[in-house]
């Protein structure tokens, strides 16, 4: 079993990376492989799937997001090749706050996810998910995200999301920044 691999990315493809540790170039299926740079360094926190016919290797660049995925493979009827483009398409913050608040809706909007489906994922997850190491990462960069899609400027932005509390979900935050631009 793996935990982690560092290594230097050699190649990517649309749906996983070759990570080159020590000569060794390890295929990964990860999230988003065009997130990751050609011939630079990363560690990869590995998930190993070992089955009868086949061995495979699934990475994620955050540790939130391989804790995420291997809570989403427990779910009854949800695999790996089914959790990792729920972890490629939505942010971590906001499918746990789906999860949480059982926003059915949310979920079905990932690639093979059906209404039975997401139930299942609320039945099994609400509750159990470790909401306070999730909230805090990255989540600043959403936000900022979503608020210059809405047409404010990054300056104006960086001085009010210091006044934001990130421990909400970023639904919450991105209404809290609004109320702070109206002022």
């Amino acid at each position: 079993m793996y935990g982690y691999i560092r290594g230097i990315v050699k190649e990517i493809e649309s749906n996983y990376i070759i990570l080159d540790n020590n000569g060794i170039g390890y295929l990964i299926y990860t999230p988003n492989p065009y997130s990751f740079n050609l011939e630079e360094e990363y560690t990869v926190y590995i998930y190993q799937s070992v089955k009868e016919d086949e061995l495979t290797l699934y990475g994620f660049k955050l540790k939130e997001e391989k804790d995420l995925f291997l809570k989403l493979i427990e779910v009854k009827g949800l695999g790996c090749k089914m959790a990792l483009p729920i972890i490629a398409t939505g942010s971590i913050n906001g499918i746990v706050d789906a999860i949480e608040r059982e926003n059915i809706l949310y979920l079905k909007k990932f690639p093979k996810i059906g209404d039975k489906v997401a139930r299942q994922i609320i039945l099994d997850l609400k509750g159990k998910l470790n909401t306070s190491n999730v909230v805090s990462n990255n989540n600043n960069d959403e936000l900022i995200e979503v608020l210059k899609g809405l047409g404010y400027k990054t300056n104006d932005i960086l001085k009010v999301i210091k006044q934001v509390n990130n421990s909400l979900p970023l639904e919450e935050q991105i209404k809290e920044a609004l109320k702070l631009f109206l002022k």
